[in-house]
Parts: structure tokens; sequence; C-alpha cells
């Protein structure tokens, strides 16, 4: 009986920890990128990586302005690489290799652009400002 209480407190330890680091983990990314923006004839082009989830997850963008969403996959296989943005209906298998790009009318200010996996695990997000 004694083994039994000591392994219930050790697994209530490990699975606390781990939900503690986790937490800690997503709270990295606080401040938008907006080093994978560039503009280029008129349009901007916000480039977002694809594999185990979406990287940046949060980019700043310019409002009122075309853009195009680059989505970019190098040996993706997993459900990052099925992208849904359900504000402009859009859902995409991606390639496992390469870049996709999906075309976003212009965005007024204060808009945020959200998109997810299929399975809802990863997402992604582009504030227009």
């Amino acid at each position: 009986m004694n083994s039994t209480v000591i392994s219930i407190i050790l697994v209530g330890v490990l699975i606390g920890g781990a939900v503690f680091f986790s937490r800690g983990s997503s709270a990295q990314e606080v401040a938008p990128s907006v080093s994978n923006v560039s503009v280029v004839d008129g349009k901007q082009i916000v480039e977002i990586d694809v594999k185990g989830g979406y990287f940046p997850m949060l980019t700043a963008a310019k409002a009122d302005m075309p853009t195009v969403l680059r989505m970019k996959t190098n040996g993706t296989f997993d459900c990052s690489s099925g992208v849904t943005i359900p504000s402009l209906g859009l859902r995409k298998i991606l390639p496992s290799d390469g870049a996709t790009d999906i075309e976003i009318p212009a965005q007024k200010p204060g808009a945020t652009l959200k998109g997810l996996c299929v399975m809802g695990m990863y997402n992604f997000q582009v504030q227009f400002k």
C-alpha cells in the first residue's frame, strides 16, 4: 500500500511539472514578429514556416495592403500541412516541400487573421496595424 501511495504522488508531481513547463514555453512569443514580412511590387508577403506548428505564431503586418501569405514547408508530414483560415473560408493541404502562396485581401487596421491546422492543435495569427 505504501508503494501505491508513493507512486500516485510521484505521478502527480511529474504531471504537474509537465503542465508547468509547457505553459511557460507557450508564453515565449508574446511580441509579434515583423522580420517575416516584406513588400514586393506593392504586395506584402508574410512568410510562415510550417512544420510541427507555424512559425512565427504571431506576425504584425500593414493594414490596407494586398497580402500574400507564403506557407513554407520542408519535410512537413504532420497536421500543420493542412491549414484552415476560417474567416476566409479557406482549407488547403500544403505539399510536404515548397512554398504555397495564399492571396489575402487588404485587411482593415485592427483586424486579426487567424489560421490553424486541420486538427486545431497548431495556430498562427497575423495582426494588421
